[in-house]
C-alpha cells in the first residue's frame, strides 16, 4: 500500500475575527478551497497627487511634494472563494452550507443585540448614537501574511441546491481593503498589526537580489545621475 507521511498538509487560508481589546481570536473562518488567484492593488498616498495637467508638463501639484508619501500604501485585495457541501460527505449537512454563508455575511452586519441596543438608545432620546463598532477581522494568507482587514464587497453565486432548497455550493467573489495606521487609531491593536504586517514585507524586500547597472545598459553610476 502506497503512503503519502512525507508530503506536507496543506495550509488554508481564512479569516480570524479577533476581541480588539483583548487579541483573542472569536472565531477562526477556514476557506474549504484556497483561491487560484489573488487580485492585489496597491496605490501610494502621495503627497503631491494634484495631478498633471498635461501641457507641457506643468502639474498643479506642488514640486516639492512630489516624492512624499502622506503614509502607508491603500492596499485591496479580490478574490473568489468556493465552497462545497458535497466535498465533504463525512461531515452531515443538513442546512446545506447557510452557515458558511451566514458567517461570511455577518462579517459586514452588526447582530440583533447591537441593533436593539442602538434602538434602545434612540427611544430615550439619545441626541447622538455612535456608529456600531464591528470586531476586528484579519486575513491571512500562510505565516508571511497576517493583515488586518474590512470587507469591501462580498458576492454570492449559489449554484446548486438540495431537496430543501438548502443550498449546497456558493462561488463568493470577496474584495477587502487593509487596514493601515491611516485607518486605525493609535494604540489600536489592528494598527499594531498592520506594523508587523508592513515589517514581514520589509525582511522579504530586504532578501531579495539586487541587480547591476550593466543588466540595465548602464555602465556606472555617473549614468544614472546624468553626470559625465
Amino acid at each position: 500500500m502506497t503512503r503519502y507521511a512525507d508530503i506536507p498538509k496543506p495550509i488554508r487560508s481564512g479569516i480570524v475575527v479577533v476581541n480588539p481589546d483583548t487579541g483573542t481570536p472569536q472565531r477562526i473562518i477556514v476557506l474549504q478551497f484556497n483561491p487560484d488567484t489573488l487580485e492585489r492593488s496597491v496605490a501610494p498616498q502621495s503627497a503631491g497627487d494634484s495631478g498633471d495637467s498635461g501641457s507641457g508638463g506643468a502639474g498643479s501639484g506642488d514640486r516639492n511634494e512630489a516624492l512624499r508619501l502622506k503614509g502607508p500604501a491603500q492596499e485591496t485585495w479580490k478574490f473568489t472563494a468556493e465552497i462545497d457541501a458535497t466535498d465533504q460527505f463525512e461531515i452531515a449537512a443538513p442546512d446545506g452550507i447557510h452557515p458558511q454563508l451566514a458567517t461570511l455575511e455577518m462579517l459586514v452586519q452588526p447582530t440583533v443585540a447591537q441593533l436593539r441596543a442602538a434602538s434602545k438608545l434612540s427611544q430615550k432620546g439619545a441626541i447622538e448614537i455612535s456608529p456600531i463598532e464591528m470586531p476586528l477581522t484579519l486575513f491571512t494568507w500562510g505565516s508571511k501574511r497576517v493583515m488586518p482587514v474590512r470587507l469591501t464587497e462580498l458576492s454570492v453565486n449559489e449554484s446548486a441546491f438540495d431537496v430543501n432548497l438548502n443550498p449546497i455550493r456558493a462561488s463568493l467573489s470577496i474584495g477587502m481593503k487593509i487596514l493601515t495606521v491611516s485607518d486605525l487609531p493609535a494604540g489600536h491593536r489592528g494598527a499594531d498589526l498592520y506594523m508587523a504586517h508592513l515589517a514581514q514585507k520589509e525582511r522579504l524586500a530586504a532578501a531579495a537580489r539586487g541587480g547591476g547597472l550593466g543588466s540595465l545598459g548602464l555602465s556606472g553610476t555617473n549614468a544614472v545621475i546624468g553626470r559625465g
